[in-house]
């Protein structure tokens, strides 16, 4: 029988709230698997709801540079938000974007080799470890157009591809990105992953609930299915409060299709986004 770590539970725990023996209990379940520890949280109603993004640990900006026909997005992190304020460290995370842009930089791995020597030498005379952590290169085809904004001076930065200009409304559905935080586009996005473990969730816990025992077979599938549309389209971008609606009521499906158009895809960095928390002190 596996035994779990103090780190892996205060994981865990961190990720889904739940008390500290339930998660030991979901560990040795699982495992030691955290993935599969949350899902045998969630069938027992312990955990409802699961970031998989968890907790936010590293320092650092995100930022955006466009033209007409491309744009990138990074996420340079360093150690503390002393550093990350600091105009070394925007002059820094500026360079490396207007190098990358320049070089059309097609990956991680090869921004991460071209802004090598600007970190190195930031490492030098800031006296911290740099880390280029994501990146992408997004191209603009035809009539298509970007949506960019940035929140917190560079906590957030989110990037849409639109498949025509919106004037404002590129800015506002860039914003809906940042704000609502969706994890899909549409229901026909969500990978069939995502929708599996998902499922099995909704079955179980139809197969559970005892005021539908009673149901058919068939029924209690359509139930489950329901419930996972339900889940996983509160994910959605299309499902979002478009966010420059004065009354919060517009949806981001119905501003697009107000508009005779489309997001053909997004971008969302939000500064340590998926980095493990350093172990407290005991």
């Amino acid at each position: 029988m596996a035994t779990p770590t103090i780190d892996q539970i205060k994981a865990l725990r961190d990720r889904t709230g739940a008390g500290i023996m339930d998660c030991k209990k979901a560990l040795i379940e699982a495992e030691c698997d955290i993935e599969r520890a949350i899902d045998v949280l969630r069938e027992k109603g312990i955990a409802k709801a699961v970031k998989k993004s968890g907790r936010v640990a590293a320092e650092g900006l995100a930022l955006i540079k466009a033209d007409a026909k491309k744009a990138v997005i990074l996420e340079l992190n360093c150690e503390t938000d002393f550093v990350s304020s600091s105009d070394k460290f925007q002059k820094l995370i500026q360079d490396c974007l207007d190098l990358c842009f320049e070089k059309e930089c097609a990956n991680v791995e090869e921004a991460q080799a071209a802004c090598a020597d600007l970190m190195a030498e930031a490492t030098i005379a800031m006296g911290e470890k740099f880390q280029l952590r994501r990146y992408a290169l997004v191209r603009a085809e035809g009539e298509q157009a970007f949506g960019s904004y940035i929140h917190m001076h560079g906590k957030i930065a989110a990037l849409v591809v639109l498949s025509k200009d919106l004037g404002e409304g590129n800015r506002g559905l860039a914003m809906t990105v940042a704000s609502a935080a969706p994890e899909y586009l549409t229901l026909a996005d969500v990978p069939a992953a995502d929708r599996a473990r998902e499922l099995a969730i909704a079955q179980k816990e139809v197969a559970e609930d005892p005021k539908l025992q009673s149901k058919p077979e068939n029924v209690r599938e359509m139930i489950a299915q329901r419930k996972v549309d339900s889940r996983l389209g509160e994910n959605c971008l299309e499902a979002k409060p478009y966010a420059l609606d004065p009354d919060g009521k517009l949806s981001v499906a119905q501003f697009l299709k107000e508009k005779g158009a489309s997001v053909v895809s997004f971008t969302r960095f939000l500064v340590g986004e998926g980095v493990p928390t350093a172990p407290e002190a005991e």
